[in-house]
């Protein structure tokens, strides 16, 4: 027997010579058409998952009338605005060439590709695509092409004070009742980065008009284990209290711990593209398809101190999936 619980099919009964053993039971009794509309008001995932039930998932479970369900109603005109042709021989194929090969649109401004376990549209908005504070001045931003890139250039910091980097994307243009997340995509250049070493940077994700966007603090740095601190004093100082305290049998207490955990603020993680994330916030999509943007803010302009070295993607815009 099926059952559909929160949009999780499970399969809860396998009649004799179940699933994996050739034999489905109850279930090669029912017609492929019924098995095939049963499969498209599932998910990917578990269009997957129970084509192992019988032969019959099995071929429902390749249907073009299932894989066409998982599809966005609006990809064909995605496609038309990619340079690139498609070739596929069933919609299964074009939905697995899609999770792993981002589509650019938007004239090269944006990818588009699907999250292949829930068939929910994510996007990177490229560095060209976002509004960077001194982005067109030589002297502080170089735009330039690297290998391993959806775009054909990227933004490298040269050397700022001000570091300020905002995008958006309209909530139409992602999936209904979504839960995303918003990452900064980056790297540092082959000769290192400079200014972010245990440096706070504020971001800031949030839906225009329904108030103040929530904001908290990343690195740019990735985590490294804190260096002991030691407190300087003058030579003569020293001596001095060197000589009191070895009149007490006493040592020294030792200097309190800081707790990393307390301090606070995420770093960043790598990627399977040799490039490395951050998450600056997450967002509902609630999908009422009207024209709300989506904002998004990477700001370190209270320090002063000058930082430069890292080559800036984009920002990607993907589903928060629940393990």
């Amino acid at each position: 027997m099926l059952t559909n619980n929160n949009n999780k099919v499970m399969v809860v009964e396998a009649e004799e010579g179940g699933a994996g053993s050739g034999g489905g039971g109850e279930f090669d009794h029912l017609p492929e058409g019924c098995i095939t509309n049963i499969l498209s008001f599932t998910s990917p995932r578990d269009a997957c998952v129970l084509s192992l039930v019988s032969s019959s998932f099995r071929s429902a479970a390749q249907s073009d009338v299932v894989w066409e369900r998982f599809l966005p109603s609006d990809l064909h005109a995605m496609i038309s605005q990619s340079s690139k042709p498609l070739s596929y021989s069933s919609k299964k194929e074009l939905y697995l060439h899609l999770c792993h090969n981002p589509l650019l649109i938007d004239g090269g401004q944006k990818s588009f590709a699907l999250d292949k376990p829930s068939a929910r549209k994510c996007y990177m908005l490229s560095a060209r695509s976002l509004s960077i504070v001194w982005g067109n001045t030589p002297r502080y931003w170089r735009w330039t092409s690297v290998p391993a890139t959806r775009f054909w250039e990227v933004a490298e910091l040269v050397s700022v004070c001000w570091l300020e980097i905002k995008g958006g994307i309209k909530g139409r243009m992602l999936s209904p009742n979504t839960l995303y997340g918003a990452y900064l995509v980056f790297k540092q250049r082959s000769g290192g980065a400079y200014g972010f070493e245990n440096q706070p940077v504020e971001v800031s994700v949030g839906v225009a008009g329904e108030g103040e966007a929530r904001r908290r603090t990343v690195y740019l740095e990735a985590a490294t284990p804190r260096r002991p601190r030691h407190q300087i004093v003058p030579r003569i100082f020293s001596r001095v209290r060197s000589r009191f305290l070895d009149s007490f049998d006493a040592a020294p207490p030792p200097p309190p711990r800081v707790d990393d955990s307390a301090v606070g603020g995420e770093h960043p993680k790598g990627r399977d593209d040799g490039w490395m994330e951050v998450e600056l916030g997450d967002f509902f999509n609630g999908g009422g398809g009207g024209e709300e943007e989506v904002e998004i803010g990477v700001y370190e302009v209270k320090s002063g101190e000058w930082k430069g070295g890292i080559l800036v993607q984009g920002i990607e815009i993907r589903p928060k999936n629940k393990n």
